[in-house]
């Protein structure tokens, strides 16, 4: 089909009756063509005869490249929006897809509700629009054949005057991702993103520990039977504070030495079974120290009744030892965790205070500092792409003497380096 496909430009000249009563004559132009696909004969107008021409043109390019779909049948940007958090489900958690919903339908779809963030925030969770409400139509309506990159880039400018900066970016995001998906399952050319867009303002990166303040932090916490391995335990694994809080011992393997994440811990302390991402599944490899602190620890850990459940429960009540502790075993909700774990060792050392997160910061940046490749980092840490690891969470942990020593290494010969240390 693609080989016989035709497309002719022909034009007539259509006449119409004025107010006054005068004939007014203007020429039409028109695009006619067999549809490549359903074989239907097709007719499209145009005033201008370099639109004909334009259309002609994008048409032999699309049935040339196999990408072409009837605009008559392709899908709204709303469909495909509809077709991509359907293919979210189950590859994210509740609270994920609930946050791309909001996005997603707020800002991409419409309508948009002019207002504060607040009404817009009501509106969203009721579905009830306050009295006198204006509106602004977004993307939704528009065919995806219909979408352009001029188009896009008006719409972004909208989110960002309406919502500000971080809400438009993380919408052209979630549009980027849907319209790559809609490329690939209906096979319909998406239009470029546009470029030099507003940037939301400079996020600062996280405080984090240095190597040896975390030195010290783990040494400590090997000489702190209760508490130690709480705070200790995202330095050493990488993990976010929901991952940590919902692993189970079952999931730690000391015969590989390895730590399968596979759940993590909602903010009411259930488990939720899936990680943040689809990515977030994986496993991490047990140092040394983080082994024998764990089979420590697995010797004290309060059981769920008689048997060992999660691996950082809430203590119960503690009796002298070796007695088990009655309660415990439950879950540990975070502003806990950080109550009693983590502020408190933070303070006994007179160590900056970090956050649970910047733990993770530092593992992922002492590793990259130590010289293990960002691909590596990334599957250890979770990330779907080693962009991420390398834009948001890699920090520098080393000054810069630590890079001119490397230079020196790279670019002088040893043997210059060795005849230099002798007398002159």
């Amino acid at each position: 089909m693609k080989d016989s496909f035709n497309i002719s430009i022909t034009s007539t000249t259509r006449r119409r009756k004025l107010s006054n009563g005068t004939m007014a004559a203007y020429p039409q132009w028109y695009c006619e063509y067999r549809d490549p696909k359903s074989g239907k004969r097709r007719r499209r107008a145009f005033n201008k005869k370099k639109d004909a021409e334009a259309f002609r043109n994008a048409l032999l390019v699309q049935v040339a490249e196999g990408s072409y779909v009837d605009e008559r049948t392709a899908p709204t940007v709303a469909k495909a929006l509809d077709h991509w958090l359907a293919n979210k489900e189950g590859q994210v958690k509740a609270s994920t897809l609930k946050g791309y919903k909001v996005v997603a339908n707020g800002a991409i779809r419409g309508p948009l509700l002019i207002g504060t963030r607040q009404e817009r925030a009501d509106y969203t969770e009721s579905g009830v629009a306050p009295k006198g409400a204006r509106f602004l139509k977004l993307l939704g309506d528009i065919k995806l054949t219909e979408l352009t990159t001029a188009g896009i880039r008006i719409w972004h400018r909208t989110i960002v005057e309406q919502c500000g900066n971080y809400t438009a970016n993380r919408a052209k995001s979630h549009l980027k991702s849907i319209l790559a998906l809609a490329e690939e399952d209906f096979g319909i050319r998406a239009p470029s993103m546009p470029t030099g867009l507003t940037r939301a303002r400079h996020k600062p990166k996280k405080a984090i520990l240095t190597p040896e303040d975390i030195a010290k932090l783990v040494a400590a916490a090997k000489m702190d039977a209760e508490h130690g391995i709480y705070y200790a335990f995202p330095f050493l694994a990488g993990t976010r504070p929901s991952e940590q809080l919902g692993l189970l011992w079952s999931e730690v393997d000391f015969d590989k030495n390895i730590i399968r994440i596979r759940r993590i811990q909602e903010r009411d302390g259930s488990l939720t079974e899936m990680t943040k991402t689809e990515a977030g599944t994986r496993d991490i490899p047990m140092g040394t120290t983080l082994r024998e602190m764990l089979l420590e620890w697995r010797l004290r850990c309060p059981r769920k009744g008689k048997e060992l459940h999660r691996v950082f429960p809430g203590p119960g009540r503690l009796q002298e030892w070796p007695k088990l502790r009655i309660g415990g075993g439950g879950p540990l909700l975070y502003q806990n965790f950080r109550k009693r774990y983590w502020a408190p060792a933070f303070k006994k050392l007179r160590l900056p205070y970090v956050t649970p997160h910047s733990a993770r910061h530092s593992f992922i940046s002492t590793l990259q500092a130590q010289g293990i490749e960002v691909g590596l980092v990334a599957q250890i840490a979770g990330h779907a792409n080693p962009t991420v690891t390398l834009g948001h969470y890699t920090q520098a942990v080393r000054g810069g003497a630590a890079a001119v020593a490397a230079l020196e290494r790279a670019y002088v010969p040893r043997e210059a380096v060795r005849g230099s240390a002798g007398p002159a």
